[in-house]
C-alpha cells in the first residue's frame, strides 16, 4: 500500500463538525444503519407488503455489498422467511426472492430455529439462480463462522471473494473467525488475523474500505482475549492498542480515512464506530471526537459490545468522554 497522505491539508480537518451528533439517538444500534430507502423497505415488509422490498433490491443490482447489507438486515424481520417463500411461490425465478428466503433461514438457522441443512440448500437454490451474485455465500459464510469447521468458512469466503474481492461484510466475518485461532505462542502483536488483515488492506485499491481491516482485527482480537480472560474486561486498560504495531494501524487507518472515507458505502458507519472505540481506547479523544461527529446518532453493536458492558452505555461513556460532555 503506497505512503498515506498527511493529516496536515486534507479535505477534512480535526476540528471540521459537519455530522454532528443529534441531540437524540433513535438510530443507535438500528442494523439498517442511515439507509432511508432499507428502513422504509423494511417498515413494509413488517406489514406484509414486499412491493417496496421488491423495488428496493431491483435498483440496487450488482451493487454487491449494498445488495448484502440490504438482504441481510430485511432477512432480520421475524416473518421475513415467510414471506420470501411466498414471494418466491409467486415468482419463482426471483434472485431477490430466493436471496431473501435463504438469509432469512440463515439468520433462523442462527438463533436456533430452523436446521441449518436447510438454510444450506437455501443458499446454493439462490446461488444457482444468480451466479454472479456473493450474496448466497454471504449467507453460508455466516452459517459457517458460527456452526461450521473452519474448511467452510475458508471455502464460503473463497467463493465469495472470487466474485466480489473487496466484500466488506465477508472480510469482517473471516477477520471474526481466524481472530480465534490460538496464538500459538507468538507474541501478542504477532496474530495471524492481524498479517491476513494488513495483506487484505494491502491488496484492496487505494479508496477501499477495506483499509480499516488491521483495526477490525485488532477488535476481534480482543473480544477473544477478553472472553478468555487473557485480557482486562476495561479495554482501555488492556494496553491492548499501546503497542508499536497497533499504535502505527491506528495512525494509518485514521489518515486513511481523512483522505478517503466514502460517504455513500453502505456499511461505512460500521467502520466508523471501529475508528472511534480503537481511538478511545487508545486513549486519544481529539482523534476520537472527530469520529463521534461523523457517526450522529448511528452507533453500533459491535465493537462496543466488546467491553462485556452494555454497548449503548459503553458508546455514550466513549463519546462523552472525548466531546468533553
Amino acid at each position: 500500500m503506497p505512503p498515506l497522505p498527511s493529516v496536515l491539508g486534507t479535505r477534512r480537518a480535526l476540528t471540521d463538525r459537519s455530522g454532528d451528533t443529534a441531540p437524540d439517538d433513535s438510530g443507535a444500534f438500528d442494523p439498517a444503519l442511515d439507509d432511508a430507502e432499507l428502513r422504509t423497505a423494511r417498515t413494509a415488509l413488517t406489514q406484509g407488503r414486499r412491493q417496496a422490498a421488491r423495488s428496493l433490491l431491483r435498483h440496487t443490482g450488482d451493487d454487491w455489498d449494498r445488495r448484502g447489507h440490504r438482504l441481510t438486515v430485511l432477512a432480520r424481520e421475524p416473518y421475513a422467511a415467510a414471506w420470501a417463500r411466498d414471494w418466491l411461490q409467486a415468482e419463482p425465478g426471483s434472485a431477490d426472492a430466493a436471496a431473501l428466503y435463504a438469509l432469512a433461514l440463515v439468520r433462523r438457522a442462527l438463533r436456533g430455529k430452523e436446521d441449518p441443512g436447510r438454510a444450506r440448500e437455501a443458499c446454493a437454490d439462490a446461488a444457482a439462480l444468480a451466479p454472479a451474485d456473493p450474496t448466497p455465500w454471504l449467507g453460508l459464510l455466516r452459517l459457517a463462522r458460527t456452526l461450521g469447521p473452519e474448511r467452510e468458512v475458508l471455502a464460503a469466503f473463497a467463493e465469495l471473494r472470487r466474485r466480489h474481492p473487496e466484500h466488506h461484510h465477508a472480510h469482517h466475518l473471516l477477520l471474526a473467525r481466524l481472530a480465534e485461532r490460538p496464538s500459538g505462542g507468538r507474541a501478542p502483536e504477532a496474530h495471524e488475523a492481524y498479517d491476513r488483515a494488513e495483506l487484505a488492506a494491502a491488496e484492496a485499491p487505494a479508496d477501499s474500505p477495506l483499509a480499516v481491516l488491521p483495526l477490525v482485527a485488532y477488535a476481534e482480537r480482543y473480544r477473544v482475549l477478553a472472553a478468555t480472560g487473557l485480557a482486562p474486561a476495561d479495554p482501555a486498560a488492556s494496553g491492548h492498542w499501546s503497542g508499536p504495531r497497533a499504535r502505527r494501524i491506528l495512525r494509518t487507518c485514521f489518515d486513511w480515512w481523512l483522505e478517503w472515507e466514502h460517504d455513500e458505502h453502505p456499511r461505512r458507519h460500521i467502520d466508523l464506530n471501529h475508528l472511534a472505540f480503537a481511538l478511545s481506547c487508545a486513549g486519544r479523544p481529539a482523534e476520537a471526537a472527530v469520529l463521534f461527529r461523523r457517526i450522529g446518532p448511528h452507533a453500533t453493536r459491535v465493537p462496543w459490545s466488546y467491553t462485556h458492558r452494555d454497548p449503548r452505555t459503553a458508546f455514550h461513556e466513549a463519546r462523552a468522554r472525548a466531546l468533553g460532555n
